[in-house]
């Protein structure tokens, strides 16, 4: 199946590069725009959702949870800003959409805005989570998805698709072409959270997870064609 709209979920970490893992590379960001330039090829109106791992992993014993949660947000913040500058670079029209009011980097989320950016061939990036602590980005992009009424999301990973055990650790760990979201919820498979998994099952939004540093899966998913395993109700 050809989608029309998508969100593509990608993590912090495909804006990092070295061997620690983190920071912004401009390598690496560079794969990210070229792997985006290929997919509009396609035609398809783009809305993205990226993390923060690159930037900032979370509480610790000296820091609040929620105050850790806000500290990730402004790292997706962060990272949508740079992602946004390198898409410009290579020609590719791209805007910033915050759900945190910081509005003399990037304007506000605003839903009916965002449609009209996404009629009109832009990618939109939506930064700051939903602005409330306790919510993954997995779900800010169910959430986003819904909200656009998007045909699909894209859950960008490094392995090619979902198994019943880490194939990194397990052999022996097989891989689904298909799933349903009772499922993933009722199995624990830690590809997205409940809470995201629960979003999509309800507004009817599949799931394709896949290998994202394989050159080519995203138009090639974008495409219709077999790439990774689809998460559906």
């Amino acid at each position: 199946m050809k989608y029309k709209r998508v969100l593509l979920k990608l993590s912090g970490e495909s804006l990092a590069g070295g061997s620690q893992n983190h920071g912004i590379n401009l390598e690496s960001a560079g794969y990210v725009a070229d792997e985006i330039k290929k997919a509009l090829k396609k035609k398809v109106e783009l809305g993205i959702v990226i993390g923060a791992g690159n930037l900032w992993r979370g509480a610790g014993k000296s820091i609040d949870r929620v105050t850790a949660d806000y500290m990730g947000m402004l790292a997706t913040i962060m990272n949508a800003l740079a992602l946004r500058d390198i898409l410009q670079t290579n020609g590719i029209n791209a805007r910033v959409q915050s759900a945190i009011d910081v509005s003399k980097i990037a304007e506000l989320y605003v839903r009916d805005n965002a449609l009209r950016y996404l009629d009109k061939g832009e990618v939109v990036i939506f930064a700051g989570g939903t602005s409330n602590p306790y919510f993954t980005t997995d779900t800010t992009a169910a959430l986003r998805a819904a909200e656009i009424k998007a045909g699909v999301i894209l859950k960008a990973t490094q392995v090619d698709g979902v198994y019943t055990d880490d194939p990194k650790k397990n052999p022996r760990a097989k891989k689904y072409s298909t799933l349903s979201f009772d499922e993933a919820i009722s199995r624990n498979l830690k590809v997205m959270d409940i809470t995201a998994f629960s979003l999509c099952r309800e507004n009817k939004i599949p799931i394709i997870v896949f290998d994202f540093y394989r050159p080519g899966n995203l138009a090639k998913a974008l495409s219709g064609e077999n790439v990774g395993t689809l998460v559906t109700f």
